[in-house]
């Protein structure tokens, strides 16, 4: 089953926007998010926090910008998660 939903994040006074996939598979999910040009997956790890696995050929694409975005988009899906926004 795979849905979508919106993630908005604010980074440097300036909102920006990003569709995640929702992939449930089993008793597990995950989240994939282009950000910049970098597919994103996302994905709980043991402590149900999100962990981001990005492949190794995009990991050379990515600026310090791009990490920062990638650690706000996954703070914002765990908000998501434990239902503390919509």
């Amino acid at each position: 089953m795979e849905e979508s939903l919106s993630v908005s994040v604010t980074w440097r006074g300036k909102e920006y926007s990003f569709e995640a996939r929702v992939q449930i598979t089993g008793y597990t999910h995950q989240f994939m998010v282009t950000i910049n040009g970098v597919e994103v997956v996302f994905e709980p790890d043991e402590e149900r926090n999100y962990r981001a696995i990005i492949n190794t050929a995009d990991q050379a694409k990515l600026k310090d910008a791009d990490i920062e975005m990638i650690g706000l988009v996954a703070e914002k899906l765990q908000a998501v998660r434990d239902g503390i926004i919509n």
